[in-house]
């Protein structure tokens, strides 16, 4: 089914202009590729060092000072589920490069997609069990798959289907809201029956407010052995899957198709001038940030309630996200387009090894195999740890570059994928 409707697109626009331009490397693509995965740290922090309501929640974990509080709240307006859909964005583009470059080579687009796909599977699956629970690869491996019949539609159409998807992710979220609501209701209850209690608590446990002995026990495994966070991981994993692909799918493929059309109109190409480029960043802060900041505002005003601020940060964002993703795509590609940043690109380039390296950096410094700081570091003083892991990857990319073809995590993945060893060093 996937490689006839990927003909039907193909054959609509295999000679297009876009179709010569993408068989060139785009150094703003790479730069914005590089930012991203920059930023998606920024995010992931949190997730790595704190327990699991910390993310969503500043109460869940990681200090109540204003110092705590200003840097969630920053993150809150500015980052959270920007850069994941700047990645995703990022994700989608590279699709329809990868797929048009194979056909160019005389090969077929579908199969070469769907081995890089299969691959990166493996790869996000090793991920999330074996190191790190918030693996997004197995997701996007999963998700990609499904954009392979929109590779090379048109434009339009790409706009079109990525707006339903994410009405369709409002009402998914919503459904999900509205479900948690009624749980929280029936849990406080009189005389509520265990399994509704237990599933509350487990509910503010990984997004909110938990119970402080599911906090203590959370600290605990993550403190202790690698072999009991990955029994945990085993145990608990596999069935949330499902529950990722369906609960925040439609938003992640809307944001491929959403990149697909952006490389198509030159956004991420760097083909616009700079006052395009700052014009389209202003809408979009415009048109974005003023509701988002208003749903910062309502879970101070909730006093941070679990599920008020849960629903801030999911249901309320649905529509807000891709704006300002774009228009911070946007103001970093009039950046970007000014001069050279040969570091950034190079980052961007190894944005595979970038992301799984600094898992094995975040979960070496806090889990209980490493030097066991989880759940120890309030949440002002992990960016400084950010910044130094910034400054590792600008140094370390660009010396790996000026010696080998591609990032280590690269060279296996395309290995891989192709089934045949890739040339790893520069001639």
């Amino acid at each position: 089914m996937f490689p006839a409707l990927f003909r039907q697109g193909l054959d609509c626009a295999r000679h297009s202009r876009q179709a010569r331009l993408v068989n060139e490397r785009h150094g703003s693509i790479d730069g914005l590729r590089g930012l991203a995965v920059m930023g998606i740290l920024l995010m992931n922090v949190a997730g790595f060092a704190l327990p699991s309501g910390a993310y969503f929640n500043p109460l869940g974990g990681g200090g109540t000072g204003s110092a705590d509080i200003t840097v969630w709240t920053v993150n809150f307006v500015l980052f959270d589920g920007k850069m994941r859909a700047l990645f995703s964005i990022l994700f989608g583009a590279s699709t329809m490069i990868v797929v048009q470059r194979a056909e160019a080579a005389g090969l077929s687009g579908a199969r070469v997609h769907l081995a890089r796909m299969a691959t990166l599977a493996l790869f996000g699956a090793a991920h999330l069990f074996l190191i790190w629970q918030g693996d997004i690869l197995l997701h996007y491996a999963l998700i990609g798959t499904l954009a392979l019949p929109f590779v090379l539609r048109e434009t339009r159409l790409l706009i079109r289907v990525a707006i339903l998807l994410l009405i369709t992710q409002l009402a998914v979220q919503g459904m999900f809201v509205a479900g948690f609501a009624t749980l929280q209701h029936a849990a406080l209850l009189p005389g509520a029956d265990k399994a509704t209690i237990e599933g509350w608590r487990a509910f503010t446990a990984g997004v909110g407010i938990g119970d402080p002995r599911d906090v203590a026990v959370e600290i605990a495994r993550m403190r202790g052995p690698w072999s009991g966070i990955v029994a945990a991981n085993l145990a608990n994993e596999p069935a949330g899957i499902p529950f990722l692909i369906g609960y925040d799918g439609p938003e992640t493929l809307a944001y491929m198709l959403i990149g697909m059309a952006a490389l198509r109109s030159g956004l991420l190409t760097g083909a616009w001038p700079r006052a395009r480029y700052a014009r389209a960043a202003a809408i979009g802060f415009a048109i974005g940030l003023p509701p988002t900041i208003l749903l910062c505002w309502l879970c101070f005003r909730s006093g941070f309630d679990t599920l008020a601020t849960f629903a801030a940060a999911t249901l309320g964002g649905v529509l807000f996200r891709p704006i300002l993703a774009v228009a911070l795509a946007a103001l970093a590609l009039a950046w970007l387009t000014a001069r050279d940043h040969p570091r950034l690109r190079a980052v961007g380039r190894m944005a595979f090894s970038n992301y799984l390296g600094t898992s094995l950096l975040m979960t070496g410094l806090f889990y209980g195999w490493g030097f066991g700081l989880f759940a120890q570091i309030e949440r002002i003083w992990l960016y400084p740890i950010v910044c130094a892991v910034w400054v590792l990857m600008l140094s370390w990319s660009p010396w790996w570059l000026a010696r080998f073809r591609y990032g280590p995590l690269e060279w296996a993945w395309r290995s891989l994928a192709r089934g045949q060893i890739q040339t790893m060093r520069l001639i």
